[in-house]
């Protein structure tokens, strides 16, 4: 007999279904069993014909239940076996084996250093920028502003190029920081630099063409395209840049950091930019811009951008995941009209858009002058901290083990090291002494070139001081 619980808040009807689906799964009513009357149980139970009814429905919705002129309700053979489990265990369902994804995945741990457990006291992170509480501060500023005046349209399906008042705020920052001078319908923004290359791979590219990459690079960029079974090809990088000369004719895409080279921080020369124009322009293939730092210039202003200088081929990759916080994940690809129309439209055909939060939110933080006031408070942090970082190294015997490249620019350096330096066991003797640092042989594809890549945004001058030191004592 079903039971009614006047003191229970829930509707009575779903009081009734519940104590029906646990008899019949319980087995104590058993397929074929008829349910009374809907009439009757209501009379019994002293309420209302129509609560019934709505319970004996939601059990005929579920398949519990089924129903005749002449049988009534009845209990139905809801639980009887389609497969035995012999069979459901010979047919598991398993996901199929992707090994270019595993071992795509698993490079990108070692660049990231995520494999490691151990715990480090001093991380020199080459990957994540400087946050403090102020920046906190403001960003839920501009979060609950957002989140007040926010209009009922933007919680619509939005445009696949992302949110037009952002736009326009990065239009701006462009022209005047950058001199980068485009058009709204230029600019798309994405969740990311990794989104943006995939974004540009499935649009720009077919599968099995040929992309040049440099090498020492940026593992996120040429993981993500070989996922897409595009053809990597390494071209490797010297003083001036990435070694034009060397890049393959048949190439459709060449990915390049020009202003502080992934991981190397060279800058490319001019005559290597001409040079690599001239490529792009004669093989009529394209050239990424991964612009990801060179905000962070320490003496001068930043450097042009290739997208300035040559339009037509470059497509330019900026991300606030350096300039702000990698949590923001909003990133924008800026480029020729007809280029950016088509990454748009496979984005509306995989994401159709980003989220509408993060936009509003970055979009009051750069409108109310939050973002310019965090950039030039970062700015003067990083100067501090490369200039504890020069000295620290100055002060060590590390100058006569690695020779120190990529110091004008950006947020790391690199201490290349010499053919016999055996970098997996020192970095892991850093690693048992409290000091994270971060080999360069993950940034390679077939470079054999050897040293560590180490960041400073993260590590303070006290802890770069004594950092450097200990890394010092281990090389000794």
């Amino acid at each position: 007999m079903l039971q009614i619980d006047r003191h229970d808040n829930k509707p009575i009807w779903k009081q009734l279904l519940n104590q029906a689906i646990h008899n019949i799964t319980s087995g104590k009513w058993k397929a074929g069993y008829r349910l009374p009357p809907t009439r009757e149980l209501a009379q019994q139970l002293g309420i209302a014909r129509s609560t019934v009814q709505a319970m004996y429905e939601e059990l005929f919705s579920r398949g519990y239940t089924v129903t005749s002129r002449r049988g009534g309700t009845r209990v139905s053979d809801w639980n009887q076996p389609l497969i035995s489990k012999e069979e459901r265990s010979v047919h598991r369902l398993t996901p199929p084996s992707l090994p270019v994804l595993e071992e795509a995945v698993d490079r990108l741990h070692d660049w990231s250093g995520e494999k490691s457990n151990n715990a480090s006291d001093i991380d020199f992170s080459p990957h994540e920028p400087y946050l403090d509480p102020l920046f906190q501060k403001k960003w839920r500023q501009s979060f609950l502003h957002a989140s007040a005046k926010a209009d009922l349209s933007c919680w619509t399906y939005g445009n696949s190029f992302g949110y037009e008042p952002l736009r326009c705020q990065i239009q701006h920052y462009l022209s005047v920081e950058r001199g980068i001078h485009v058009d709204i319908e230029q600019i798309l923004l994405t969740s990311g630099a990794q989104q943006s290359i995939d974004l540009i791979t499935q649009a720009l590219l077919l599968e099995g063409d040929t992309v040049a990459v440099e090498d020492p690079g940026f593992p996120p960029a040429w993981l993500t395209m070989m996922y897409r079974k595009m053809n990597i090809m390494p071209v490797p990088v010297d003083e001036q840049g990435i070694v034009v000369d060397c890049i393959p004719k048949q190439s459709k895409l060449v990915f390049v950091t020009p202003s502080h080279q992934s991981a190397t921080g060279v800058i490319m020369s001019v005559k290597r930019r001409r040079q690599l124009f001239e490529s792009a322009i004669r093989n009529q293939s394209w050239i990424i811009e991964d612009d990801y730092d060179s905000e962070f210039r320490h003496s001068g202003e930043p450097l042009p951008t290739l997208f300035s200088q040559e339009p037509a081929c470059t497509i330019y990759l900026m991300s606030f995941s350096k300039m702000i916080a990698p949590g923001i994940r909003i990133s924008a690809i800026v480029g020729p009209v007809e280029a950016i129309a088509q990454i748009a439209r496979v984005q509306k055909l995989t994401s159709r858009q980003l989220p509408i939060m993060e936009q509003l939110t970055l979009t009051h933080f750069i409108e109310h002058g939050h973002f310019m006031l965090h950039m030039r408070r970062v700015r003067n942090v990083y100067r501090r901290r490369h200039e504890a970082m020069i000295k620290a190294i100055a002060s060590t015997k590390l100058g006569e083990v690695f020779s120190v490249k990529g110091v004008e620019t950006g947020l790391h350096m690199l201490l290349e090291a010499g053919e016999d330096f055996n970098e997996e066991e020192m970095t892991n003797k850093a690693l048992e002494n409290g000091v994270r640092v971060y080999p360069l042989s993950p940034y390679c594809l077939e470079s054999t070139r050897k040293g560590w890549v180490l960041g400073y945004s993260k590590v303070d001058e006290e802890a770069i001081m004594r950092g450097i030191s200990q890394l010092s004592n281990i090389i000794r």
